[in-house]
């Protein structure tokens, strides 16, 4: 990139959860090569070390996010082999298919305890680590936050709490000089999306894409993040008609509910039946 900002990134301490594929993994790769000082936090230990391997063999710890307790250890041990923190990027979180009157109740209850509480308590023990005029916390909602499509009730449900929780940080956290952005998605080319979309309901809703917008580069978000972390933005999004559509959800939301109408009865019946698993595998 030829983005004059990036050169702020350079010995930048940050922190990405989430980091063990996907967005964080290719996240933490551009952060370090635009010479970044990177800690790695998720789930899936072999990954992590993998990516951490190609960070300057970066510092990761395994770390499941609704374990607040635990949050609280890594984050504090991964700041102190930085030697503080300069940038948090809440980004791990899961997604599952779930039709709101017949889906499973735990499924509802699992994805608010991953991303909702998850991502507090992320921000909570980061916050004090990065409360300084060069902090920057980052929440990783989603499109999702502001348009909600069928299917995708707990998922939206829990990105719109997200986004409540970083704007809220960002007016608590101003007087310390430190900024808070919140991350907005369409469907990137990444596992989780490959997943979360790749359902028998899903296809039939939106014929063989099985996708509600298409599917956007992966390096797209990947840019996004970079620009917005140098920048210390207020809001991240990608691809770009994804801002538009913030600034305008309702009309987006009527959009979406005359899209799916006829095909929605048919993706409900399968639906009902189908038990995908999450975007990642809990504990």
């Amino acid at each position: 990139m030829n983005d004059p900002t990036t050169h702020r990134l350079a010995d930048r301490r940050i922190l990405i959860t989430g980091a063990a594929r996907g967005i964080g993994a290719a996240l933490a790769r551009r952060l370090h090569e635009r010479g970044a000082r990177l800690a790695l936090a998720g789930l899936e230990p072999e990954l992590l070390e993998s990516v951490a391997a190609t960070c300057g063999d970066a510092p990761w710890r395994h770390c499941d996010i609704a374990d607040r307790t635990g949050v609280e250890a890594v984050i504090g041990d991964l700041a102190a082999e930085l030697g503080g923190l300069d940038v948090i990027v809440a980004n791990a979180g899961i997604a599952a298919q779930w039709p709101v009157l017949d889906g499973d109740p735990e499924v509802l209850e699992t994805t608010l305890r991953v991303n909702v509480l998850g991502t507090y308590h992320t921000l909570r023990a980061a916050g004090r680590h990065i409360s300084h005029p060069h902090g920057y916390a980052l929440a990783v909602a989603s499109l999702a936050a502001a348009v909600h499509a069928p299917l995708l009730g707990a998922y939206s449900a829990s990105k719109a709490a997200v986004e409540a929780l970083g704007d809220t940080l960002r007016i608590e956290l101003r007087h310390t000089g430190a900024k808070v952005g919140v991350a907005y998605f369409a469907e990137l080319d990444t596992e989780m999306t490959r997943r979360g979309f790749g359902t028998r309901a899903a296809a039939a809703m939106k014929g063989h894409q099985g996708t509600f917008t298409g599917v956007t580069p992966l390096r797209a978000g990947v840019d996004a993040l970079e620009r917005g972390i140098a920048r210390r933005s207020r809001r991240v999004y990608a691809p770009r008609w994804v801002g538009p559509v913030l600034v305008a959800p309702g009309v987006a939301q009527r959009v979406v509910e005359k899209a799916v109408r006829s095909r929605l009865p048919a993706a409900l019946e399968i639906a009902r039946g189908e038990r995908p698993p999450f975007t990642t595998d809990q504990p």
